[in-house]
């Protein structure tokens, strides 16, 4: 193809503009409106019935639409399939046999039943999965530890010869006996974590005993572990040996169970969902007989107790009424426990397994907890009193120990239960006494609603507490976490506040003073002005100052920080607060006080809606720019260095660029000496700033939009140094970048940005020394030493777009302009022939280069992208060239052909646009249209 010489086509811009507008058409009452809501009638057609939903049809008396989803698919859509199903499970799984392919019967029964206990409980119900953790991580030692490990005996393993019933049942007798006199090894001096790892090998131990069919081994380890929690000799360390051994009970209660569930199954039938001792068959009863038969032979009380109820739920094969039997009986028998923590331990773990089998007998957990009130007393008891003497612990230390048995116990007791109950619990903790741990546990444990709105007659319980014990700042910490859920009385507000600070204020220990202040905040930040929570900062200075105390609380410092952000969004009210700014001088570490930088940005920038001018506030955030941008270094991880971008991009975009734009909107354009210094110093600081960013994007449009700034503020030679910058980052853009954790190609966010590049420079003057259209062919070098895909056209998409640019570059008077601010290249040239020469020359060799791009895409399999691409040159010549040139005319009948001479042309497209040339050459001033029409046939593919 030779090359062409362009001439651009005169553009009226405000005719064209009145042409496209829309015709507007008057709208009468009662007409169809796209808005207007859509009344939908069922068909009448057969559907699939939906579980758990009802049939209605609606109608309107104006008008009755057919839903096409519905008369189309008849029901038969996977939505509707997958509604109609019972079991949803069943529509995934391919079947054979009658059960899912690649599980066994036992499995699928398994996860049955698994969704079915975990359906019990609601979800408002905290499981103990998720308190399992902070008791380990809170109730620690330093001191040695001492274990007793099972020494097994090689009888009944798997692989020996199987003996008659009767001599094999006298020989796991024999075991059982051998273990309880003395087939122990007692191992001495662990460390916690020692501790930790002997009781994971024990757990271990029992899976491999169960796999092994070495069921009594299996039994005799978890008796062992069992009688570890008679064991107080550590006490700090008991509530966390509890989670511990609790972990093995529960795997060995569920083991039996899914051990006799599997004998219920054969390849006929399965077990119902909710089965009756009727479905369970001779053989499954008597093993769950065997194994209550063997756990009751159990000599001492507290390990027959804890396995017997670990079991508990075996109890459904036998009988409707065993579990509600069993329940009462081991309520009993936990009353032959005489230490007080080991009795309150086991209550907990017999709720925690009557809630899962059993949440419905809620009369046997009432009856447990009601035992543990008629002995409470022993806790003060001198038998107690001893024991800690001679393990040196105090009773502030004691009694937090019973904490976790005390609120789970009070947690199951209370759970769906009446207000009516809380009643009853308050008069109780009276008659105690209004015991300190007793009132804690039952703040911890009922509703934060059936709490806050007794928030008054709670304040004057807590009064009245003995505090040698149990602190009073722990139950205003438990009183203040009820009153950060829900709202008390509103004319009890300030009471509250001011009962409760007395007491926080006189703590003398920082720690215990953060702890309580940290809650109290949000109430604070909830219910009264910036007056209050000032008070409230001013005071947390003064405790955490002296000795920096401060140093050994940034946790809850933090969290004092995140709840009066997340309450003051207007910063213009936040940064009135007077204690504000000197709280976060507190934080002086400098990982924490990035944290703490990041946590207000991005409050500023999700909430602050209006612009700010505020110097207070512009220095502040600058300032906590500046942090964040002084802690990248090169350890610094990726992810860490994109959030610190975003954050600084933000306040970029809605603080600096925005009060530059501000300051002329006020100005009206019109900069007087102070401005125009203030603009600048705005226009320099987004300089500065934005090479630090890490995302190549965000440095490329933030350069873009600064420019933009600069140049509507007539800061011209500030404008050019913000494009040069950006055009000389292009090269440095990678092929592929990370995305939300995943590798993209980039060239489709290069070609978006350089097109809004192209329409930026339409305005922008030429420098006096540089030259005509000095940035455009700086930029069109760039372009072209970009090594771009070779299955990629986006490099003949931008030339277009700088096509359409020259164009536009081309008119007397330019589309749009900065007003007041900038003479664009239309005033200073004034349509000098000059420019307009060197401007067509730009456009020929733009054009050459697209046209042999489209030359190298003449082969078998590149034809379709060929013909596109010719249709779209040629729309654009169509578009923006002046076709009554010959040359230029007879390239957009060869383009036309082009498109069409493999048959890889759309026809549809074609034929609208020929339409549309015959349309525009009826138009004035388009005859010439008419005979170009003419001369484009349309091919027909055969």
């Amino acid at each position: 193809m030779a090359v062409f010489p362009w001439h651009s086509r005169n553009r009226n811009y405000k005719a064209e503009f009145a042409s496209c507008r829309l015709e507007a058409v008057p709208l009468e009452f009662g007409d169809y409106h796209p808005l207007k809501p859509i009344t939908v009638t069922e068909s009448k057609t057969k559907k699939v019935s939906r579980k758990g939903s009802t049939s209605s049809t609606s109608s309107s008396s104006s008008s009755s639409m057919v839903d096409p989803l519905s008369s189309v698919l008849d029901g038969t859509d996977p939505l509707s399939m997958f509604a109609a199903t019972a079991d949803p499970a069943a529509t995934v799984a391919a079947t054979v046999g009658g059960h899912p392919v690649g599980t066994g019967v036992e499995d699928s029964s398994r996860k049955k039943r698994d969704r079915d206990d975990s359906s019990i409980m609601g979800s408002d119900f905290e499981p103990w999965a998720s308190k399992r953790g902070e008791i380990l991580a809170r109730y620690t030692t330093t001191e040695k530890l001492s274990i007793n490990l099972f020494m097994g005996s090689e009888k009944g393993k798997a692989g020996s010869a199987t003996p008659a019933m009767s001599e094999k049942v006298r020989t796991r007798l024999e075991e059982l006996d051998d273990f309880e006199e003395g087939s122990q090894k007692e191992l001495l001096n662990l460390t916690q974590q020692d501790y930790v790892n002997r009781i994971e090998e024990l757990n271990q131990s029992l899976k491999d005993a169960w796999a092994s069919d070495q069921k009594v081994k299996a039994l005799k380890i978890v008796i062992q572990c069992s009688k570890l929690l008679s064991d107080t000799s550590v006490i700090q360390f008991y509530p966390s040996k509890f989670v511990l051994i609790t972990d093995i009970l529960d795997t060995f209660g569920r083991l039996v169970y899914e051990r006799i569930f599997s004998m219920c199954v054969d390849n006929r039938s399965v077990l119902p969902d909710h089965f009756s001792p009727e479905n369970v068959n001779d053989t499954a009863k008597e093993t769950c007989l065997n194994w209550f038969f063997k756990i009751a032979s159990i000599r001492e009380l507290i390990p027959r107790f804890y396995v017997e109820a670990s079991i508990l739920k075996c109890n459904k094969f036998l009988s409707k009424t065993g579990i509600s039997e069993c329940l009462p009986r081991l309520t009993c028998m936990i009353r032959g426990i005489g230490d007080p923590l080991v009795s309150v331990y086991a209550r907990a773990y017999l709720c925690r397994v009557g809630m899962e089998v059993a949440p419905h007998l809620k009369e046997s957990l009432n009856k447990n907890f009601f035992d543990f009130l008629l002995t409470f007393k022993q806790i003060h008891g001198d038998t107690v009193q001893n024991q800690l003497v001679v393990q040196g612990v105090e009773l502030p230390s004691y009694l937090p120990l019973y904490s976790p048995a005390m609120d789970w116990i009070f947690q199951c007791i209370s759970y769906h239960a009446p207000e009516t109950l809380l009643t009853e619990m308050m008069e109780r903790c009276k008659k105690l006494g209004n015991n300190a741990l007793l009132l804690n546990s039952v703040m911890s444990a009922f509703r934060a609603e059936f709490i806050a709105t007794r928030s008054v007659d709670f304040i004057a319980m807590i009064k009245e507490c003995d505090e040698s014990g149990f602190p009073k700042h722990l139950l205003f910490h438990s009183l203040g976490l009820n009153l950060a859920l829900a709202d008390p009385p509103e004319a009890d507000r300030l009471q509250i506040l001011n009962e409760a600070w007395k007491v926080i204020t006189k703590l003398k220990n920082p720690q215990d003073y953060v702890n309580c202040a940290e809650v109290w905040v949000e109430y604070t930040c909830k219910h009264f002005t910036k007056r209050e929570v000032n008070t409230v900062l001013a005071d947390v200075i003064k405790h955490m100052t002296p000795d920096r105390a401060f140093e050994d609380s940034y946790p809850q410092l933090q969290s004092i920080i995140k709840k009066v952000i997340a309450h003051f969004h207007d910063f213009s009210v936040l940064f009135s607060v007077e204690k504000f700014l000197p709280f976060l001088d507190m934080f002086q570490k400098e990982s924490v006080r990035v944290e703490v930088c990041k946590c207000i940005m991005e409050v500023f920038i999700k909430h602050q809606q209006e612009p700010t001018k505020d110097p207070v506030i512009l220095n502040a955030l600058l300032h906590v720019c500046k942090t964040m941008h002084d802690s990248v270094n090169a350890l610094t991880l990726e992810d860490e260095k994109r959030m610190l971008a975003y954050l600084i991009n933000g306040f970029i975009k809605m603080s600096v660029n925005r009060l530059a734009m501000e300051t002329r909107k006020v100005m009206k354009g019109n900069h007087s000496r102070k401005t125009a210094a203030f603009v600048r110093a705005c226009v320099a600081y987004c300089f500065i700033t934005i090479p630090s960013l890490a995302g190549i994007f965000t440095r490329l449009n933030l350069y873009l939009h600064s420019g933009q700034v600069a140049l509507a503020n007539q800061c011209l030679s500030q404008a050019d140094a913000f494009f040069k910058a950006a055009i000389s980052l292009v090269p440095e853009v990678p092929k592929m970048i990370n995305i939300d954790g995943k590798m993209r190609p980039s060239e489709s966010f290069l070609l978006e940005f350089l097109c809004n590049f192209f329409s930026t420079l339409l305005i922008v003057p030429d420098h006096p020394e540089h030259g005509v259209l000095f940035l455009v062919r700086e930029l069109l070098n760039v372009i072209q030493d970009y090594t771009w895909e070779d299955s990629s056209d986006d490099k003949v998409h931008i030339y277009t777009c700088v096509l359409h640019l020259l164009s536009a570059m081309s008119q007397e008077s330019y589309l749009y302009h900065i007003d007041k601010a900038v003479d664009s290249n239309d005033s200073l040239y004034g349509g000098d022939s000059k420019f307009l020469a060197e401007n067509n020359k730009l456009c020929e060799t733009v054009m050459a280069q697209i046209l042999e791009h489209l030359k190298t895409l003449a082969k078998d399999e590149a034809l379709k992208r060929q013909s596109s691409l010719g249709l779209s040159f040629f729309n654009s010549i169509l578009a923006h060239g002046d076709l009554r040139n010959n040359r230029l005319n007879q390239l957009s009948v060869n383009l036309w052909h082009l498109a069409q001479r493999h048959g890889c042309a759309d026809t549809r497209t074609m034929v609208k646009t020929l339409e549309y040339i015959k349309k525009r050459s009826k138009q004035p001033g388009m005859g010439h249209l008419t005979e170009l029409a003419l001369r484009l046939p349309l091919q027909t593919r055969t």
